[in-house]
């Protein structure tokens, strides 16, 4: 199922997130532009619903703030040269080991608020781009991660405790100075983790709310 960037009717403009709808059964609407929220909202959840979504986020209007809260999504900022160095080694994921990668990140990222179902087809988007990674030491797995430039776009830890030790090793795959990461705040071991590793909150991104 294909997200629809521009979700365009009488009543407004909207970004709709589809794609995880046969995975988690959840859509997420970005509000662009509308004069009447509420019936654009409505709008926008009857289709999410049609096209099979049993639950439904959004952002981008005001409006949105008589609804439950799901999350905000923070940008955490550290400078690399501040995190501890670390004896775990980063091996770029190829093709004959991407299945093993998928299935742990999908089963890690299962609960996690606004983490996308990993698809074999966007896999081997992060693949060509060599930001995929295992992170090993003395041939045991320790974790799995995405980094590239200055952002880590994903950690997951497959030891308990390692999670401190990954995200170093994920910051050696960095070619920028300061490492970023964005959060669900409600995630609150993954905020943990981040603080106790010296990241900052540098801004707030969106907030989601629960439509239905």
């Amino acid at each position: 199922m294909l997200d629809i960037p521009f979700f365009t009717t009488q009543l407004g403009v909207a970004s709709l997130t589809l794609s995880q709808i046969p995975y988690t059964s959840e859509a997420y609407i970005r509000i662009q532009d509308t004069a009447e929220p509420a019936l654009f909202l409505a709008e926008c959840v009857e289709f999410c619903k049609a096209a099979g979504a049993n639950f439904v986020y959004a952002t981008g209007h005001s409006y949105l703030d008589k609804y439950e809260l799901h999350t905000a999504i923070w940008q955490m900022s550290c400078p690399v040269i501040n995190l501890n160095n670390t004896d775990l080694c980063l091996f770029p994921v190829q093709e004959a080991t991407s299945e093993q990668w998928r299935e742990i990140y999908n089963q890690r990222m299962n609960h996690v608020p606004n983490a996308a179902y990993m698809t074999k087809m966007k896999l081997r988007e992060i693949i060509s781009a060599g930001s995929a990674y295992y992170v090993h030491m003395d041939g045991d797995m320790y974790g799995i991660g995405i980094a590239s430039g200055g952002k880590i776009d994903a950690i997951v830890a497959t030891q308990k405790g390692s999670g401190y030790e990954v995200l170093c090793a994920l910051c050696g795959a960095l070619s920028e100075d300061i490492a970023e990461v964005e959060v669900a705040s409600v995630n609150a071991a993954a905020v943990r983790l981040y603080e106790r590793a010296g990241f900052i909150k540098t801004k707030e991104i969106s907030t989601w709310y629960k439509i239905i």
